[in-house]
């Protein structure tokens, strides 16, 4: 079945960046919607609208005739974002369907106002939208590895706490591919999706791999749980701060397992850390 339009919100992230490329690929008309100005990669035939989700009707230009919409909050963590609104300026311009981008948080740390309760609030007003919906839980992204980008380029390190404590992150383009499909068929409404990695990956591992990939080594250096308290909260508000770092050094039983969903959906196992690394390795050198 051919859609006459998707709307991608936070088209210049990690995941919304595949996905509009995946989309317009697979011969689909797709307007990809950010707060800034277009990606500089924006395939050919694809449109862009500059929209705020925290302002809903901004978005209404873009959904001009489009029948699905993939909802992300554009890093936003959902502080902010009113998606009844949102949702509603989405039913009232004809869009059917529906496909969120959740956290794993929402079932791995209830407790969690910034992990759990938010998104869970979320997932609620898609659910009960009268729309059409597929719901994405993504475990860890692959792509966080980017805040090790500069130190790797100035002096081949990466600097993180709890070395040896694995999580399976995600590839996002693996989270773009699974959306493509639940933007496109009917056979995932109503499914939600928990989306991680084929294993748990270390951060000594993963520099590891960023080092494969260069071809010299990146050297680990281990931060006490302290020192990522102090440089995380330069920018991320504590609550945040305190469960990022829950996830990271004691991980509980739902985080380490392997979720089947991303080979149940796409037919194929998720990509390893390492095949991320590879493809992203200029972003290091």
């Amino acid at each position: 079945m051919e859609l006459n339009m998707i709307v991608v919100t936070g088209a210049t992230g990690n995941v919304g960046r595949p996905l509009v490329r995946a989309m317009a690929e697979a011969g689909e008309r797709v307007t990809a919607v950010s707060r800034g100005t277009a990606p500089v990669d924006l395939p050919s035939g694809a449109g862009h609208v500059r929209a705020d989700l925290t302002e809903p009707e901004t978005l209404r230009p873009a959904l001009d005739g489009a029948e699905a919409l993939f909802l992300h909050d554009g890093g936003a963590g959902g502080h902010g974002l009113d998606p009844r609104a949102v949702l509603d300026v989405a039913k009232d311009a004809g869009v059917r369907r529906v496909v969120l981008l959740s956290s794993q948080g929402v079932v791995t740390r209830p407790e969690s106002p910034s992990h759990g309760g938010v998104m869970r609030a979320v997932e609620a007003a898609v659910r009960e939208s009268g729309l059409a919906w597929t719901i994405l839980r993504a475990g860890g992204f692959a792509s966080n590895a980017y805040a090790w980008a500069e130190s790797v380029r100035a002096e081949r390190t990466v600097a993180a706490p709890f070395g040896d404590v694995g999580i399976p992150v995600i590839d996002p383009a693996d989270i773009a591919e699974v959306a493509a499909m639940a933007l496109r068929k009917d056979e995932h409404t109503g499914e939600t999706y928990e989306l991680n990695g084929p294993a748990a990956v270390t951060p000594r591992q993963q520099a590891e791999a960023i080092g494969a990939a260069l071809g010299e080594p990146v050297r680990f250096v281990e931060l006490t749980r302290a020192e990522a308290h102090a440089r995380m909260a330069t920018f991320m508000p504590e609550p945040v701060v305190e469960t990022t770092l829950a996830v990271l050094g004691e991980p509980n039983a739902a985080e380490l397992r392997l979720s089947p969903d991303v080979e149940r959906v796409l037919g194929r196992a998720p990509r390893p850390f390492a095949e991320w690394a590879r493809r992203n390795v200029e972003a290091f050198r």
